[in-house]
């Protein structure tokens, strides 16, 4: 559905992504995690068709999305910063939009507007941030859409708007095969959202997972010996981090949970807990594998 191949893009001597390749699958919902200045805001923009990359390849559907405007036309980007023409309310942005938008669904845009009780006729630049999210999303929704890609979304919604939200999404999803490529801070709020994620730092993608099975491959151990084996114990795990605390060895691992066990009862451990990780743990030593700075987030 989308496709980044080996994409690159600078502004002046920085170098904002670098040698990008990204792949998200139709109807699915893909989270864009990553540590600040990672490049996510400029590889949403190229993905949207905002930016042109330097270098490399994008397609939605097979169609190059920025010299393709028939492509544009099924995209629709939120940025972090809600944007409107100056001095119109939510009924001139969507007469607005239905002229740019030929798949613009005037029934289903009022329809969400009475839903959210919007005044569709009151100035949007007199709205909360969190109203104008809201309208951000209506026009968004109402141009019926195969693609949303959203730059932190959900800021500024209070949490029963911001769940609202997500179900209309959702169903569109279910019911139309919507794709969605969200970028958010909240990483409690992707682990709950998304099927597959992928994590940048420094204008690079570390990897990218279905979420499930990312959550089955790092784990948290906590092991006690009564005889404390010699360092080459952890030679046999593929370890992320580990400290010592009294005598209790904690470790981040990647692995099968089975390979994994069955090494460590090798060593008759007097204590072993093998334990899942958060989201923004496996984010948090993810990033400490490429120098990033890990916060101790194992509660003792």
């Amino acid at each position: 559905m989308i496709k980044a191949t080996a994409v690159d893009k600078r502004f002046e001597d920085l170098q904002a992504v670098s040698n990008l390749t990204l792949h998200v699958q139709r109807g699915s919902i893909y989270g864009l995690l990553g540590s600040n200045g990672a490049g996510k805001t400029t590889l949403l923009k190229m993905l949207a068709g905002i930016y042109k990359q330097d270098q490399g390849k994008i397609t939605i559907n097979n169609q190059p999305i920025y010299e393709v405007p028939d492509t544009k036309q099924r995209v629709l980007f939120i940025p972090d910063q809600p944007y409107f023409l100056h001095q119109t309310s939510l009924n001139n942005m969507a007469a607005f939009y239905e002229q740019v938008y030929t798949h613009w669904n005037s029934n289903r845009f009022k329809q969400i507007t009475d839903h959210f009780k919007m005044d569709p006729n009151k100035k949007l630049n007199r709205m909360s941030k969190g109203m104008q999210r809201q309208a951000s999303f209506i026009l968004s929704l109402s141009t019926m859409p195969e693609v949303m890609i959203l730059d932190e979304p959900f800021d500024g919604l209070d949490p029963v708007v911001r769940q609202q939200m997500k179900n209309l999404i959702l169903q569109d999803v279910a019911d139309r095969g919507l794709t969605l490529l969200v970028s958010s801070h909240n990483l409690r709020e992707m682990e709950d959202f998304c099927d597959y994620v992928g994590i940048m730092h420094k204008g690079t993608l570390l990897f990218e997972r279905d979420m499930d099975e990312l959550k089955t491959d790092i784990h948290k151990l906590q092991i006690a010996f009564r005889v404390v084996p010699d360092k080459s114990f952890l030679d046999g795990l593929n370890v992320l981090h580990y400290e010592k605390r009294g005598s209790v060895l904690l470790c981040i691992v990647k692995g099968s949970v089975g390979e994994i066990s069955d090494y460590v009862e090798s060593y008759n451990p007097a204590i072993f807990d093998l334990l899942p990780l958060t989201l923004e743990e496996i984010f948090i030593y993810e990033l400490g594998g490429v120098g990033y700075e890990i916060r101790n987030l194992i509660v003792e």
